[in-house]
């Protein structure tokens, strides 16, 4: 996505089964491989783990970030 994603919304990379699609290709974009689970942002559970997301990603939104 040339110009980011908005919050909320899926990456258009993500398959059918929420893997990444371009994971450990060259245009898999800096944010993405940059961002490294930890045991904070994954708990103990997937909805636990997409809350954190959304949280991260409305918090560093430019419209949003301070």
């Amino acid at each position: 996505m040339p110009n980011g994603k908005p919050a909320g919304m899926p990456c258009i990379q993500l398959t059918a089964d929420l893997r990444c699609a371009i994971f450990g290709h060259a245009e898999r974009p800096a944010c993405c491989s940059g961002l490294q689970a930890s045991a904070e942002m994954c708990g103990d559970s997937r909805e636990y783990a997409i809350a954190w997301l959304t949280q991260l990603e409305l918090t560093t939104s430019p419209s949003t970030a301070k």
